[in-house]
């Protein structure tokens, strides 16, 4: 009898940042403008690198020690990790999975967030503040690309653990996380809005 498996899976957790916390989604939309437009070097470091919009990636790394919400936001993101990490059946023996860097992201109109993976890190992940109607969603690509070579591309309705690319439309107050090997990438935002979310790291300590 023929049998065909699915083999080495690549996981997604998708769950609400409020299962395990509540985050009021205003202060914290609001707590990112304030830290943005405070944020000289950080601007600075955009301007000079030619990001579209603003990201605290290279200036800020003490994010929930400015601003009490997003230690509300760390305690959450460490539960949820602690879960994902579950899922993936990690042995972590006596150590645990502990943030490395939080940061912040907005993105205007016209703006992308080019493909990437996080290296030195274990799980990734974004938690959404702010998502207009016609703005990007994540793009994640099959970590497998590489070494397809010759393969022939995947048709139209191919089954989505086969496709090269999945985009994932999270929607305000979600949090997705995925190990941190996983190439993505955001779109161009499209829409008139601000495209605002918060991205962090974990490693093992």
């Amino acid at each position: 009898m023929t049998q065909i498996k699915s083999l080495f899976a690549t996981r997604l957790y998708s769950a609400a940042l409020s299962q395990h916390g509540k985050i009021d989604p205003t202060e914290l939309e609001q707590s990112c403008y304030v830290i943005a437009e405070d944020d000289e070097a950080g601007q600075e470091w955009c301007e000079q690198n030619g990001y579209a919009g603003y990201t605290s990636y290279a200036s800020l790394t003490d994010l929930p020690w400015r601003f009490p919400i997003f230690k509300d936001v760390v305690d959450a993101l460490d539960k949820h990790v602690a879960e994902f990490a579950k899922d993936l059946c990690f042995d972590l023996g006596d150590r645990e999975l502990v943030l490395e860097d939080i940061w912040i992201n907005i993105l205007p109109e016209g703006g992308i967030h080019t493909s990437h993976i996080h290296p030195h890190s274990v799980i990734s992940g974004t938690t959404y503040v702010a998502m207009p109607e016609d703005t990007s969603a994540l793009k994640l690509e099959d970590p497998r690309s590489q070494m397809m070579m010759a393969a022939p591309p995947r048709t139209a309705n191919a089954r989505e653990e086969l496709k090269t690319f999945v985009y994932a439309k999270p929607a305000v107050g979600d949090v997705l996380l995925w190990e941190s090997w996983l190439r993505h990438e955001v779109p161009m935002n499209m829409s008139e809005e601000d495209r605002i979310s918060v991205s962090f790291n974990y490693k093992w300590a």
